[in-house]
């Protein structure tokens, strides 16, 4: 059984802090379960995942990628391209001309609904649309 030193890995990780990061990711992903890509030689997680590291049995872009997609709070969502944007863009506008022709016809069958409901109130009383001209003429 060979001992491992930071020396060894240093050549493979230079920053220190990377390499505890890294190591450390790779010791958990053991206790998950994930292959050995070495023998174990009765020794425990972190002492496997240094040894994998500076004997350079792992692939340290995907190991990096993997650390930090583990450790991300907010997932970023695919970028759509720029076909899908531009498809998106002109069909919101459709709805949103769609929306403003519906709010300006609710608008004119309301106002036209008022008015017929104030004439209907007038003829009641038995007054006609001369009337209203006769009070505003005197």
């Amino acid at each position: 059984m060979a001992r491992v030193t930071v020396e060894d890995c240093i050549v493979q990780v230079p920053n220190r802090f990377e390499l505890v990061m890294l190591s450390a990711h790779r010791a958990r992903a053991l206790a998950s379960g994930a292959e050995l890509k070495l023998e174990r030689d009765r020794d425990k997680n972190p002492v496997v995942a240094l040894r994998e590291i500076a004997e350079q049995k792992l692939e340290l872009g995907v190991l990096e990628e993997s650390l930090i997609k583990g450790l991300q709070k907010r997932i970023e969502p695919d970028q759509p391209e720029e076909e899908v944007v531009e498809l998106m863009a002109g069909e919101q506008q459709n709805w949103i001309g769609a929306a403003d022709e519906d709010e300006v016809e609710e608008e004119f069958d309301e106002a036209e609904e008022g008015e017929e409901a104030i004439a209907a109130e007038g003829a009641d009383e038995g007054l006609g649309k001369d009337s209203f001209a006769d009070v505003v003429q005197e």
